[in-house]
């Protein structure tokens, strides 16, 4: 007899399956349009050459690692900036608030992450870069540092919401055992509850990493789109998913500069499934030994 629970056993399945399938088909179309772009354009030229020119009338040039190194600059940046912030918070929200005060601030914290990424792109045009260019100096505070600040702040709620459930996860009789061997609750905190939590803290990393490096039209407004190799945090630069957002509506459909952008596409593709697959791994590997 079919009962509900095995109607909604399938349900449950069949929903994971589209998931997987979903996913799988964006790789393969990816992948495809990659292939054929490789057909054109040499490994090599596409992953060492630092200069992105598709448009040029001569000898169109189609390298990745100065949008690479963009990205990766502003995503370390945002990290930096955004990991002892959020787990600080996490754990104040945690183990140091009372319910009253966490009771507020968990849901602004939650709303901060519907905040939308064009109005925190905005906010860095006409608050942050002006901001950055008058403390340091500079011709524009349009540049990496302030997609770095930007990313940062966006990745925040997601730090905070995992990681303040990684910490509320730890048994209580943890924290009773390390007080009652005379230990501070900040010592307690330090040595006890955030080794237990670290698992899912490194989790709550993980996906504030993919969320900063899959952002697009903040890194787009706020860090000038620059396609040169960058020296430091003060120069303009284009990462890979401003370079797809700006570019993609512009070529002719089936044309190389078209082709490469899906391969732009692709490598963004396996650096984010590489991200998730590490803090899969590492989140096993330490319940494992906890």
């Amino acid at each position: 007899m079919f009962s509900k629970e095995r109607f909604v056993q399938y349900l449950f399945f069949v929903c994971a399956l589209m998931t997987v399938v979903i996913l799988g088909g964006i790789f393969i179309m990816l992948l495809y349009k990659t292939l054929k772009f490789f057909e054109l354009v040499g490994l090599g030229e596409f992953f060492l050459e630092r200069i992105w020119k598709p448009s040029a009338y001569s000898k169109p040039t189609y390298g990745v690692l100065a949008m690479l190194v963009s990205t990766l600059m502003v995503t370390v940046g945002a990290m930096v900036i955004a990991i002892p912030v959020g787990i600080g918070a996490a754990a104040y929200l945690s183990e140091v608030a009372s319910p009253h005060v966490r009771e507020w601030l968990k849901p602004l914290v939650e709303l901060l992450a519907g905040v939308p990424s064009v109005a925190i792109g905005f906010l860095g045009i006409v608050l942050v870069g002006p901001f950055l260019a008058k403390v340091f100096h500079l011709s524009s505070g349009i540049n990496a540092l302030n997609g770095s600040i930007l990313l940062a702040i966006m990745a925040l709620p997601t730090i905070i919401s995992v990681s303040e459930d990684a910490f509320s996860s730890v048994p209580l009789s943890y924290r009773e055992a390390s007080c009652a061997l005379g230990a501070t609750k900040w010592q307690t905190i330090v040595w006890v509850t955030l080794p237990a939590a670290l698992p899912g803290i490194l989790v709550a990393v993980m996906l504030g990493i993919g969320r900063a490096v899959g952002e697009t039209m903040t890194v787009l407004m706020a860090t000038g789109n620059a396609k040169a190799m960058p020296h430091s945090f003060f120069d303009s630069v284009a990462t890979m998913t401003a370079v797809i957002a700006s570019e993609i509506g512009e070529v002719d459909y089936g044309s190389e500069h078209y082709y490469g952008l899906f391969a732009v596409g692709c490598l963004l593709f396996l650096i984010s499934l590489l991200v998730n697959l590490l803090a899969d791994y590492f989140n096993s590997k330490m319940r494992r030994y906890a």
